[in-house]
């Protein structure tokens, strides 16, 4: 038997089978709702074109502001392009964020991880092998640690909280200890060249077009796939879920993979931007995704999802964060602006869904 209003809200054909029990009947329409764009156009609802529409003001606001205050600098090619390299590596986190998020858990550990794959993937040792075993390093040591923390969580049944706080902590010491506290420099070429004007396609850096690719796919599984309407049913009711025969565990182990892949290709271009690796890269990255993904419209609790409003949340926090650079405003006040915006997205999302609006 097929959720006919999960088909209608997916636009798939191949909902996932569920059993005729009264716990799974009674959820289905809560589980019928549960993301964000789902259908294109026709089928997203009004209140969730209202959210991007939303956020499409507040950039665009900014972009005013910007071009006010500092219209030489802010609007100048190099700087729109720089922000939009700066917001590559972060959106790229937090796509996989996004994913964790929808599904009821966490993950603290993706700036820590970003970390460690980026002093990892710059070792002499590894340098030795070129562009190939610096991508191929930073992919396996995210998805590595993806998948301790998939571990600890679906199978050690950890909190996800508790399990990625300690992933933070140990990936932040390994990275110390790789690096002796020194910066790696980059000294391959290939890679290097990427963050040159010269490897741009039509204006557009690789890092930026890199991003574009994760969004396009990020946003195509969670909306037109099994894997993703298993997500999102995870993150509603997991135990009705579980009584649809979806295999939870399983589920939420590859979702802390994916977190983790987005996090070593996060720190490859990383190290494309810096040239280099260090163990204070990735700072505070788990703050801006979450808060990305937060204000672009993701349940905190899980059971929706968003890929355009999270990376809408991002641009609007690189944004933020180039204007008050642009116009030497100090880094503290920056982070209470961010703080306020976290709270009042926070307190929009509870009041919705008070009113029975998410």
């Amino acid at each position: 038997m097929k959720q006919p209003a999960s088909e209608a809200q997916q636009g798939g054909p191949d909902a996932v089978p569920e059993p005729p029990t009264p716990a799974t009947n009674a959820t289905s329409a809560s589980l019928a709702k549960s993301t964000e764009e789902k259908g294109g156009w026709r089928t997203l609802g009004f209140r969730l074109d209202v959210r991007n529409l939303s956020l499409l003001g507040v950039l665009a606001a900014l972009i005013i502001v910007g071009g006010i205050t500092k219209p030489d600098q802010f609007l100048d090619t190099n700087n729109l392009q720089l922000v939009l390299t700066q917001a590559s590596v972060i959106g790229v986190v937090t796509v996989g964020m996004t994913f964790v998020i929808t599904s009821g858990g966490i993950d603290l550990s993706v700036g820590a991880i970003v970390a460690l794959a980026s002093v990892w993937a710059t070792t002499l040792a590894t340098q030795a092998y070129g562009f190939a075993g610096i991508l191929f390093t930073a992919v396996i040591v995210g998805l590595g640690c993806g998948l301790v923390n998939g571990v600890l969580i679906a199978y050690g049944r950890m909190v996800p909280f508790i399990a990625t706080l300690a992933m933070l902590a140990s990936a932040r010491g390994l990275a110390l200890q790789i690096t002796d506290g020194k910066t790696q420099i980059v000294t391959v070429d290939s890679v290097l060249d990427l963050g040159i004007p010269d490897s741009y396609i039509l204006g557009i850096p690789p890092l930026v077009l890199v991003f574009a690719a994760v969004t396009v796919i990020g946003w195509l599984v969670l909306n037109r796939t099994t894997f993703g309407r298993r997500t999102v049913a995870v993150g509603g009711n997991a135990e009705a879920a579980r009584l649809a025969g979806i295999d939870v565990r399983r589920q939420r182990l590859y979702l802390y993979l994916l977190s983790g892949l987005c996090c070593g290709i996060a720190a490859f271009l990383l190290i494309i931007l810096a040239g280099s690796g260090q163990n204070t890269n990735g700072n505070l990255y788990e703050l801006d995704a979450i808060a990305a993904a937060i204000i672009g419209g993701t349940l905190l609790s899980g059971g929706r999802g968003t890929i355009v409003g999270s990376v809408l949340g991002v641009l609007v926090f690189t944004t933020i964060t180039n204007i008050f650079a642009l116009n030497n405003l100090q880094s503290d006040v920056q982070q209470i602006a961010k703080g306020a915006i976290i709270v009042a997205a926070v307190l929009v999302q509870r009041r919705t869904v008070r009113n029975g609006e998410a």
